[in-house]
């Protein structure tokens, strides 16, 4: 009996393994790269024959011994729904698949932010994107030591409409809609981000062989042994961290979410961090209290806005739970039923938790409370205890950002799938070894062409915009260097850079204006990709300079149709140094098409910056085009 059970067990193995199993990315409602050939693959048993049926003709194939198979079909135009129908001891049909232009958006959080982060600033944008012609396949977040995966372990494409367009990255949406919107062409959006991650991360192993120390690194964690070693430590040492806050916390022994005499409790201005007060350099757990009053309460939804809060938070009305958020970077906006409150004085508790750092409620961001058309603004004064004291938490290791790993779960599947060109928005996780940034993105884009076969694949870059606070002086900047070496891939054939100095917030290392950054991409895909070569896709770029005495005499690129000061009447953040090295701020004057600068207190001059730190706040270049310079250094050869 037990051998009749195990060879039925074998031959219903070998049914299940001599079906046709597809990709992920090959699925209903796939959008494939138009005017060239299109790989359709899949598995099935060894020598297996399979048949492909797609716009009255047929395509046939047999597998391998590894059980995969391939067929090409010939280059199609823009258009569909098509169906397609795939035979073998089985039959699938695809259905409602589109021709189009595929674009992989790939790099870190900025890139991976999506538009239900972006949901309050683009309501409008939001509730019209029903658009069958633009949809996206979200990869999993995952990584690989072991090898390259040949599929990814989730996903499906969806297209734009208000519900699913929430889980989009708001760069490529945004960025399909303005090349939609100009070609009539359906676009796919295949996004490939994840947050934190750094450049090397996305490179394949015979890639990053380049650079000995990241592959090094990657030999350490490709058995998965030390994966699984630091996952598990880092997971008890947290777990056992926010045990022991949980645990002596007093605020959640007393239920200060609920009521709590507040006679003996401190007094803070917030915004602000607690390290600048009593409290001084506290992690742990921190309690906040602030009373206001309310005349009527006739709506039936309310909103809550604490901008941002290092680390995490949870918030109270009234003693109710409106929400909470686990980490830094997402602004807090709390939608809750307006029953919780009542007409008189009301309450709101916060308790925050900070693991590490300065904790506290990050300033010039919105903090307030909107019912209906009232809008309470809740800075100032509040009231706050220590709840539980904690060493801080000790750091990560973040398996999940070393090198290779990245690449072969989220990259290395989409291989056989042709696309139009790579979106990459990514350089904040490299900023500590800025001046090697150059050579790894020409590694990681020579790395995509060879593996992807697609040796003159565009890739368009997002320049790392304003961040952090602004200085006034010059100084040095790993950000600026960062964009410098940004600005130097554009000597890659077939690269473009959108510029985005203006675009940023100093506070936040995730600003919400994303669609100018997907309109800035889009401007150029129009040029390099989609042949607008008239166009003025850049704001003005350094290109070269001469010594005039006292004075250096510059040149640019993409003037567009003249040079502009967006704000004041003179040229602001150029800086010059002489032989030196010290820079110091200069004068600026257009002289036809060129731009010279000068200090008087630099008889010879062999450098110069233009927006060059961290955050340069007063940079106000531009071309009438309404498009900014790129900041850059150089020094005279």
């Amino acid at each position: 009996m037990k051998s009749k059970i195990t060879l039925l067990a074998v031959l219903l193995s070998f049914a299940i393994n001599a079906q046709i199993k597809l990709p992920r990315l090959i699925s209903d409602g796939m959008i494939l790269q138009r005017d060239t050939k299109v790989n359709i693959w899949g598995w099935a048993s060894p020598n297996e024959k399979v048949e492909l049926e797609f716009n009255r003709k047929t395509y046939k194939a047999t597998t391998a011994q590894d059980g995969k198979w391939t067929i090409q079909i010939p280059s199609q135009k823009a258009g569909g729904p098509y169906e397609m129908t795939l035979k073998a001891s089985n039959t699938i049909v695809l259905k409602n698949i589109l021709f189009g232009d595929v674009w992989l958006c790939s790099g870190q959080s900025n890139m991976e932010l999506p538009m239900d982060r972006l949901k309050d600033k683009y309501k409008e944008e939001i509730a019209k994107s029903a658009n069958t012609n633009i949809r996206q396949f979200l990869v999993p977040d995952e990584y690989y030591f072991e090898k390259e995966r040949n599929d990814f372990s989730s996903g499906s494409w969806v297209e734009a409409n208000p519900i699913n367009v929430l889980q989009f990255t708001g760069v490529g949406y945004f960025f399909a809609l303005e090349i939609y919107e100009k070609y009539k062409i359906p676009i796919g959006l295949i996004n490939s981000a994840l947050g934190g991650s750094p450049a090397e991360s996305w490179i394949s192993e015979e890639g990053i062989k380049k650079f000995p120390e990241y592959y090094q690194e990657y030999l350490k964690f490709k058995d998965g042994k030390l994966e699984k070693q630091i996952d598990e430590n880092d997971r008890k040492v947290s777990s056992e961290w926010y045990k022991l806050l949980n645990n002596t916390d007093i605020g959640v022994k007393n239920k200060w979410a609920n009521s709590a005499e507040t006679s003996d409790w401190n007094e803070m201005q917030i915004p602000g961090y607690w390290a600048d007060g009593e409290l001084g350099k506290t992690n742990g757990s921190v309690w906040f209290k602030k009373e206001f009053i309310l005349e009527k309460v006739n709506e039936n939804q309310a909103k809550l806005i604490l901008g941002r809060i290092v680390d995490a938070d949870s918030v109270f009305v009234n003693g109710r739970f409106v929400g909470t958020t686990s980490y830094q970077y997402p602004p807090r906006i709390y939608s809750f039923n307006a029953a919780i409150l009542k007409e008189g004085k009301n309450e709101i508790t916060v308790r925050v938790i900070n693991n590490s750092g300065r904790g506290g409620f990050v300033t010039d961001k919105p903090y307030e409370l909107i019912v209906g058309d009232k809008t309470i603004d809740v800075k100032g004064t509040w009231k706050y205890k220590l709840g539980s004291k904690m060493e801080p938490l000790p750091g990560q290791t973040f398996v999940r950002w070393k090198p290779v790993g990245l690449y072969n779960a989220m990259i290395a599947p989409l291989k056989n799938y042709p696309i139009k060109g790579v979106l990459w928005y990514q350089g904040e996780a490299n900023t500590k070894k800025s001046l090697e940034y150059g050579a790894l993105m020409e590694t990681l884009i020579e790395n995509w062409r060879t593996q992807l076969k697609q040796e003159k694949l565009p890739f368009l870059l997002v320049q790392l915009p304003n961040f952090m606070e602004s200085k006034t002086e010059p100084t040095e900047s790993s950000w600026a260097t960062l964009r410098q070496q940004q600005l130097n891939t554009l000597k890659v054939p077939n690269t473009g850079l959108a510029i985005t100095i203006n675009l940023g917030e100093w506070n936040d290392i995730h600003p919400l204006d994303k669609y100018d950054v997907g309109k800035r991409l889009s401007l150029q895909a129009r040029k390099l990709v989609y042949g607008e070569k008239n166009l003025t896709a850049s704001g003005p770029i350094f290109q070269s300079m001469k010594q005039n005495g006292n004075k250096l005499i510059l040149s640019f690129s993409d003037i567009g149709t003249g040079f502009m000061i967006k704000k004041g009447n003179d040229l602001k953040e150029f800086a010059i140094s002489g032989t030196d090295g010290k820079f110091v701020w200069a004068k600026a004057i257009f002289e036809g098409d060129k731009i010279v600068v000068w200090n008087d207190s630099v008889a010879n001059p062999v450098k110069v910056r233009y927006a060059w730190a961290d955050n340069p706040s007063e940079a106000n270049l531009y071309n009438k085009e309404d498009l900014p310079a790129s900041p850059f250094e150089a020094e005279l050869k």
